[in-house]
């Protein structure tokens, strides 16, 4: 009977993590693609990336990341 108590005390503790993790996720991703939209040609060229590309990646929903980044 403790096992299933410890089991579904680490299972529940692990569920309020998740929704603040993607919620700053998600803040990082428009931070990021808002500060990447404000870039002059000059910065771009400094990062390899053109500007057309910049714009593309800055217009994308914050809910659009890579797999690897919704952990």
């Amino acid at each position: 009977m403790a096992l299933t108590e410890i089991s579904t005390r680490a299972t529940i503790a692990k569920h309020p993590r998740a929704p603040r993790r993607s919620i700053l996720t998600m803040l990082a991703v428009w931070r990021s693609r808002r500060a990447l939209a404000q870039l002059d040609p000059r910065a771009l060229d400094d990062i390899g990336v053109t500007a057309s590309r910049a714009a593309a990646e800055a217009a994308k929903p914050i809910w659009d990341v890579p797999t690897n980044w919704r952990t």
